[in-house]
């Protein structure tokens, strides 16, 4: 029996260092790495490279031009014409005399035209493009937050696997000197084969879960150049954002109603679609408009009576729509449900932030208790292991009770991995169902991309071709 306990207490002291090499693997990522990169830095990167909000970017940008389209409506329409051909005359005069000619006629002018009234379209016009651009920089600002909060979802995934990664293989490390140990002990007769038989199994079973946590790992370092724009390398702790959450949940439902880029933006859709009734009454109302012109003509006159003309002319015109078949009538009640329509759709985006809050906030306090209670559960799950080895050593516990123990204590602390990388989640996404998920409430080094910068180089452009980044 002394024996026996001897070779139980060497192998309980060598699970006994092995957890401890566990314990080391499971959290060595706590440590700040010298030169690794942080979440911030990752959001940055994110923020200037990531494809999706580079292209809702781009989109951004296409929406300021209704702006410059529309305001054109206030400006003059200029046109040049030019023509000129060949052109055989061949006069009967009364006389019965014949005459003829071979004629070049050319004809150059200019015509310029202004609307002076056109029942408002112009204005109403205008102002539904100025409330597009709005809508639109906060459908951007809502993208921003989606990719800020997959950057930060990627982070502490690899975080996570990496260190779920470390911790079965020192796992595997561990099973598979136990099982060399009690292969020994069943060649000296101090076990029988049943034990060696689940040492065995649960090496296996320790390679299939290593296996798996390499693959989780692996789909989750492509995830991260996806997102982010580089491969991980040496990633620090990630931190939470507590400091800019709401200090209670009615806080956290009244800034996501009022604040969140989705509401507002759906606030200036419904604005769009009511500005643009008055734009389909428009249609009903009288158009005045003024026209000049000049042009000089040679050689035009197939009578031959004039070598050329010149000409220049004012005109004003008036016109009343009286009847068009109903189309103006029919654009107008579909512009009004239209409205309708985005009401309904901006009273539902409020209840979809608000329940999004709610769920954001539940699920931040619920990290918390999960995170303390994972803390607790490695405690005793240390506790256990350490009473198990000591019972062991007097010869009161067998090897699989010492196995077992560690493998709850593992798996305690593979939960707590998973509780930590939530709680970092859990704190971006309350920040993000909030609309507060930016580069300045976060505070990152990188410049702010800011969408009005380009409305106001385009806003006013009455020509050219090349954007103002020189495309």
């Amino acid at each position: 029996m002394t024996r026996r306990a001897a070779r139980v207490g060497y192998v309980e002291r060598r699970l006994l260092r092995s957890g401890i090499c566990l314990a080391v693997a499971c959290f060595a990522l706590a440590a700040p790495a010298a030169h690794g990169e942080s979440l911030p830095e990752a959001l940055a990167k994110a923020y200037q490279t990531n494809p999706a909000l580079n292209a809702e970017r781009a989109r951004q940008r296409a929406t300021d031009e209704n702006v410059p389209q529309a305001l054109s409506g206030y400006r003059p329409q200029i046109v040049a014409t030019l023509s000129a051909g060949f052109q055989a005359v061949r006069n009967l005069l009364p006389d019965n005399t014949v005459q003829s000619a071979n004629l070049k006629p050319w004809t150059i002018g200019v015509t310029v035209s202004q609307t002076l009234f056109n029942g408002f379209r112009t204005a109403n016009s205008v102002r539904v493009a100025e409330l597009q651009v709005q809508a639109g920089r906060e459908a951007l600002r809502n993208v921003g937050q989606g990719v800020l909060l997959d950057a930060v979802t990627v982070y502490t995934n690899v975080l996570a696997n990496q260190s779920l990664v470390e911790a079965q293989r020192a796992n595997v490390a561990f099973l598979q000197e136990t099982l060399g140990i009690t292969q020994k002990r069943l060649n000296a007769g101090d076990v029988t084969p049943t034990d060696a038989a689940q040492a065995e199994a649960r090496l296996s079973r320790g390679r299939a879960d290593l296996n798996a946590a390499e693959v989780n790992l692996a789909v989750s370092q492509a995830t991260y150049l996806q997102v982010i724009g580089n491969a991980p390398n040496l990633l620090r702790p990630a931190d939470t954002v507590d400091r800019l959450l709401p200090r209670s949940r009615d806080d956290a439902t009244g800034q996501a109603f009022r604040g969140h880029p989705a509401v507002m933006a759906a606030s200036f859709d419904f604005d769009v679609a009511t500005t643009s009734i008055r734009v389909a009454e428009g249609s009903l109302m009288p158009t005045i408009t003024l026209q000049g012109s000049a042009s000089r003509s040679k050689q035009s006159d197939p009578t031959l009576g004039t070598l050329g003309t010149d000409q220049a002319s004012v005109t004003g015109q008036l016109t009343q729509p009286i009847y068009d078949g109903g189309m103006a009538a029919s654009q107008t009640r579909q512009a009004k449900e239209i409205a309708t329509q985005s009401r309904q759709v901006l009273d539902q985006v409020r209840n979809q932030a608000r329940t999004a809050a709610v769920g954001a906030w539940v699920a931040n306090e619920g990290a918390k208790i999960a995170v303390t209670a994972s803390e607790a559960e490695v405690r005793a799950a240390t506790v256990a292991l350490q009473g198990v080895q000591r019972e062991a050593a007097g010869g009161q516990r067998t090897t699989v009770d010492v196995l077992n123990a560690q493998q709850d204590l593992i798996l305690a602390k593979a939960r707590l991995i998973g509780a930590q990388r939530d709680r970092v989640i859990a704190s971006y996404t309350l920040l993000s169902a909030i609309g507060r998920l930016d580069v300045k409430n976060l505070g990152l080094n990188t410049p702010d991309y800011l969408p009005e910068v380009h409305y106001h180089q385009v806003r006013d452009a009455w020509h050219g071709l090349r954007t103002p980044s020189g495309q």
